[in-house]
């Protein structure tokens, strides 16, 4: 695991101040709040404004910002997630096992969707990241426990 996370990617300018449309947002809201901090290029920047505009988050940094940079945080500088909770890179890598012991595979990736986010295995399978189907999570045990009926039988 990478001692980084992706809160969100520098995507178009927006006005001539700096100002650019967060793509791939962090969907905690302090995230980008005036005075938060994150990272570009490993080094930080501070959040001078944040607003939405059409829909989507538009902040400026204290400093320039290329488009398609990669806005992280140290995962040492993210909360404890509550109880029950966790991030959705604490899932990547995790085996992923059907109830009755069947193993579907290695969680690949957390790719958010419309509706909901999905787990995509390295088997190729795709499972909903919703309490329907994910039964357990135990990062501990590295394993996370769906519902069968999810995953087709092979």
């Amino acid at each position: 695991m990478s001692d980084w996370v992706s809160v969100g990617r520098v995507g178009r300018s927006h006005g001539r101040d700096g100002s650019f449309v967060v793509e791939e947002a962090s969907e905690n809201p302090a995230r980008f709040a005036p005075g938060a901090r994150v990272y570009l290029g490993r080094e930080p920047a501070i959040v001078e404004a944040a607003k939405r505009a059409g829909g989507r988050l538009v902040v400026r940094l204290d400093r320039e910002a290329s488009r398609g940079a990669v806005l992280e945080l140290p995962v040492a500088e993210l909360p404890e997630p509550e109880e029950g909770a966790w991030y959705a890179f604490q899932l990547v890598a995790l085996d992923v096992e059907e109830e009755g012991g069947r193993r579907l595979g290695k969680v690949l990736d957390v790719v958010p969707g419309v509706a909901n986010d999905v787990l995509e295995l390295d088997s190729g399978r795709a499972l909903p990241l919703v309490s329907a189907c994910v039964r357990e999570v135990d990062l501990g045990a590295g394993r996370i426990l769906v519902a069968r009926g999810f995953s087709d039988p092979s």
